[in-house]
């Protein structure tokens, strides 16, 4: 919930005023040509989430298929390869009428967190003591660190949002009606859906929830359980290259190429992950998330000093869309500093509090979490550079 907050808080007043996505909602920050950094990780993050998504997607109905009795258990290395091509092949499909695919998908999505908390009931009612006997693989003798590890993982997993925040509320008439949806919606079933992939690891030592899902709940619950977890996995995706592929639209170059083509820009590089290196990948998504708390930390916490408190709520729109010298966010030659400033602050505050790949840490990270300080760091660096340099110069439209 803190995450998704943060995300919204970013992204979502700018994108829902004007109906911009997320990368149009920093351009006040960044610059008219700046943005191409909050870009650049919106494609990497949304390649990432995908190509883990349609991995998952893959796994489940190998799993699925295994279930049914119709490949062996020594079967699925290539099937799974070419599960995630054709899994790539759908997606594309349910987006080529753009929104309306989206909108399609996301009603059977519901289902899946009735799903999962039926899991979590079986795992409960018939594992409860190897549950509460079980050790975390990597936990540490300090339980603060090990409870603020936690919270930290949550808040990156939900930072990853700021991507699609901006696609799908765009549309959306006013701030009450997209509120709900966001904190409830989107923010609760998560640390709830969280909870049963945390349970089914403790007990099963498995990280792939498509392999202990048939092992709990039996042939019969495992079915039904992999398909809506396919079927879930699946419609995440198509959330996902809708956004990427909306946010392609900002490049000059590919302005001018129709809906397919974008779509397929955003699709390629799920299916050459999918196709070369889906084990490689999957064995390393914890360091790719962290990453993902290291870059939108900062940029989150710079865009709500920026619209909340230095804007004071006020957006040049033509601004929004104009590039070249007389836009209102040309600042110096399309970059604004106070951005570049702040994201470096917020990163070497995040690299100080915790390395992203080890999780080796440094006081007071047990006490504030990185992502936190870090996005407090960037604001407040980016506000200094803000009021010292661009508002006495008259740049930035303040």
């Amino acid at each position: 919930m803190i995450g998704m907050l943060i995300v919204a808080l970013a992204a979502v007043p700018v994108a829902m005023r004007f109906g911009v996505d997320s990368i149009a909602s920093s351009k006040p920050q960044f610059g008219s040509r700046g943005w191409v950094i909050p870009a650049a990780m919106q494609f990497v993050s949304i390649v990432g989430w995908n190509s883990l998504l349609l991995i998952f997607f893959a796994k489940s109905t190998t799993q699925l298929l295994r279930a049914l009795g119709v490949i062996g258990e020594e079967s699925g290395g290539m099937l799974v390869s070419a599960t995630v091509l054709l899994a790539s092949g759908l997606v594309f499909l349910f987006l080529l009428k753009g929104s309306a695919g989206v909108d399609r998908v996301a009603k059977i999505l519901v289902a899946h967190v009735f799903i999962g908390m039926w899991m979590l009931y079986i795992l409960m009612t018939q594992r409860w003591d190897d549950l509460q006997a079980a050790v975390p693989a990597y936990a540490s003798t300090e339980p603060l660190w090990n409870y603020t590890t936690g919270v930290e993982i949550g808040i990156v997993s939900l930072l990853s949002w700021w991507p699609y925040i901006g696609a799908m509320v765009r549309m959306a008439p006013n701030g009450r009606t997209a509120a709900l949806p966001i904190m409830v919606g989107m923010g609760a079933p998560v640390p709830i859906l969280s909870a049963i992939g945390i349970a089914g690891i403790l007990v099963l030592q498995v990280s792939d929830p498509s392999e202990w899902m048939r092992t709990i709940g039996g042939p019969v619950y495992g079915i039904i359980a992999l398909i809506f977890v396919a079927a879930a996995n699946l419609g995440t995706a198509v959330a996902g290259v809708y956004s990427s592929s909306i946010g392609l639209r900002h490049f000059p170059a590919l302005q001018h190429l129709n809906w397919p083509a974008l779509l397929l820009i955003s699709i390629l590089p799920v299916g050459v992950v999918g196709l070369f290196i889906p084990d490689l990948f999957f064995a390393n998504f914890g360091t790719f998330l962290a990453f993902i708390g290291l870059g939108f930390a900062p940029l989150c916490g710079i865009q709500i000093v920026d619209y909340s408190l230095l804007r004071r709520r006020r957006v040049d729109v033509r601004g929004l869309f104009e590039g070249g010298p007389s836009s209102t966010y040309a600042y110096w030659g399309g970059f604004n500093p106070a951005s570049i400033v702040g994201m470096a602050a917020g990163v070497g505050t995040y690299l100080y509090l915790l390395n992203p790949i080890t999780y080796a840490s440094n006081s007071p990270y047990e006490f504030l979490t990185a992502s936190l300080p870090s996005m407090v760091a960037a604001g407040v660096a980016f506000a200094i550079v803000t009021l010292v340099v661009n508002k006495p110069a008259g740049k930035g439209g303040y």
